[in-house]
């Protein structure tokens, strides 16, 4: 019981309480002030006082620490034992064996309502997390949602955080099977959980995406049986990037396959898509229960082919998918053992074919020899039929041929002796009328050559002045242009004459003398020959050098020829 002496209980006692006493003697101020629970004061004197003092240390204030420290020892008296309690691991790290957490919890849309900080103290964290390890194959890691008992615990100068002396496995294993479970029904509810595995499988493989971390381990498997494969030219393998872990990891696979698809033009889609991570912890597979992943592998249009690298573990994509592997090398593995299957069936079908063709060579090579001597055994008795029947038939012929000549000739000679009379006949009517048409003739003759000689007379004048008329015309026409054509050479004679006195002119004025009187100056042979170049003098030859008022005589001492004009 707290003394009434002292400096907050001296002075004269009232035995009037304050009406509002219990606001200021709450729990939280006993501990601040280091006395005892309410509950423990019997006495009203003693109350009386305690509101009081509390009363004063809500005017006046006190230190921080000591705040502080009365929230410390109410957490501690609150919380003397640890508390289950559930949590999703937001970050985790390690220091001289100690394990550090960040918890926190998520509404269910997303946000975070409650956060804080947690330890494991090295002396529990080996036993505790190997425990964990050994019951769920994964490590305490972010992402994971777990049921920790933590204590809580309040320090002064560290604030709150939770002491974990405890880990529940099966929560965890519970809560990954759950999220699978409602991706699971979910799927089923609209008919689309087992889609890609009803799809026919690829009969063989000449084009597959794969969809992977980038310079992922397992991946750099894959990838030296995938270019063994490319280089016998068996397979094509084209590759899109995605990240696997982190809370966009899902939504970038699911753009990888869309967009690696996309690649290819339609309607031609690869065999498969082949969906690989290798290495990597086991708390990575929780990215990867995604229902909207999940739904993408169902939907897509070609088999899936999952290898996530875990054996035991199991994902939603490897549900969902045409076929799951274990590793990204079994992949590749099971992909080379269809494309040996279809090898060994390919090479069978041809030795079929082969010894079916020489087993049919054969029997056909019997048959056409066959055949040949049945064709020679009936063209030998066809040719000698053929001659029996060509010298009966020429026999006949011939026969006939004597026969039909003689007819024909009898036949020719009444045809003649009609022919004969008929001519005569049409001779003889000939000559009576001959002179009749004659007489015709001539008279149709005399009056067209009459009708034309009065048709010309009569047209002749008017042809006359129609072409009298033209022919002056024309002629007015042709003096008009030679008219103009001769006032145009004459401008332009008197122009050129013009142009060619100023330009005698001009050349007059630019006369070698005045180009001498500008600075210039003409240089010369001995011979006198005119120099315009230096590849016509040597080192020690004579030269003249006219000027306007003179020539000097000079000799070459040396050369030096322009860059422009030679090397």
């Amino acid at each position: 019981m707290p003394s009434t002496a002292g400096p907050f209980f001296s002075g004269s006692f009232s035995p009037k309480l304050p009406t509002q006493y219990p606001e200021y003697i709450a729990p939280e101020i006993c501990s601040v002030l280091g006395y005892p629970p309410i509950g423990q004061y019997a006495d009203q004197r003693d109350l009386w006082w305690l509101a009081r003092a509390a009363l004063v240390l809500v005017r006046k204030g006190i230190p921080l620490s000591r705040l502080l420290a009365g929230v410390a020892n109410a957490v501690a008296q609150t919380f003397s034992e640890g508390v289950w309690t559930t949590a999703e691991v937001v970050r985790a790290s390690i220091n001289k064996g100690h394990y550090y957490l960040e918890l926190s919890e998520r509404s269910e849309g997303g946000e975070v309502v409650a956060q804080t900080r947690a330890v494991i103290w090295a002396r529990t964290a080996q036993t505790l997390l190997r425990e964990f390890r050994r019951a769920t194959g994964a490590d305490l890691d972010a992402g994971i949602k777990v049921l920790l008992r933590a204590k809580p615990v309040f320090k002064a100068q560290f604030g709150f955080s939770l002491e974990i002396d405890g880990v529940d496995p099966s929560y965890t294993l519970g809560d990954l099977e759950a999220k699978r479970r409602e991706i699971r029904e979910r799927l089923k509810r609209e008919g689309l959980f087992d889609r890609n595995r009803r799809l026919t499988p690829p009969w063989d493989y000449h084009a597959v995406l794969v969809v992977a971390p980038e310079q992922a381990a397992g991946l750099g498997d894959f990838a030296k049986e995938a270019q063994r494969l490319e280089a016998y030219g068996i397979c094509q393998f084209s590759y899109a990037n995605s990240r696997f872990q982190g809370e966009t990891a899902a939504a970038e696979i699911v753009r990888a396959i869309q967009t690696g698809l996309r690649t290819w033009s339609s309607p031609v889609l690869p065999d498969a898509v082949v969906v690989i991570r290798g290495g990597g912890s086991v708390n990575d597979l929780a990215w990867l229960n995604d229902y909207e992943l999940a739904r993408c592998i169902c939907e897509c249009p070609v088999p899936v082919l999952t290898g996530i690298g875990h054996e035991r573990d199991e994902t939603s994509i490897d549900e969902v998918a045409h076929r799951k592997f274990d590793t990204p090398s079994k992949v590749i593995a099971g992909i080379e053992d269809m494309v040996r299957i279809r090898t060994r069936e390919a090479q069978s079908h041809y030795e079929s074919v082969l010894t079916r063709a020489r087993a049919d060579t054969t029997s056909a090579s019997k048959d056409v020899q066959q055949l040949r001597q049945h064709v020679e055994h009936a063209a030998r008795s066809t040719i000698s039929q053929a001659h029996a029947d060509t010298e009966s038939l020429l026999n006949s012929t011939r026969h006939q041929s004597a026969s039909t000549l003689y007819e024909a000739r009898e036949q020719s000679r009444e045809a003649f002796s009609i022919v004969r009379n008929e001519a005569r006949t049409q001779v003889a009517s000939a000559r009576q009328s001959t002179p009749g048409m004659l007489s015709l003739i001539r008279t149709q003759t005399t009056s067209t050559v009459t009708q034309a000689r009065r048709n010309i007379e009569t047209s002749l004048p008017l042809v006359l002045e129609r072409s009298s008329t033209q022919v002056r015309t024309v002629k007015q026409e042709v003096g008009r242009a030679m008219l103009d054509t001769f006032e145009c050479a004459s401008r332009s004679i008197s122009l050129v004459c013009d142009r060619s006195q100023a330009l005698f002119r001009e050349i007059a004025g630019q006369g070698p003398q005045k180009t001498l009187r500008r600075g210039f100056a003409m240089v010369r042979s001995a011979d006198g020959k005119t120099i315009t170049a230096t590849n016509q003098v040597s080192g020690g030859a004579q030269i003249e050098v006219s000027l306007h008022d003179g020539i000097v005589g000079a000799v070459v001492c040396g050369i030096t020829r322009s860059t422009e004009g030679g090397s």
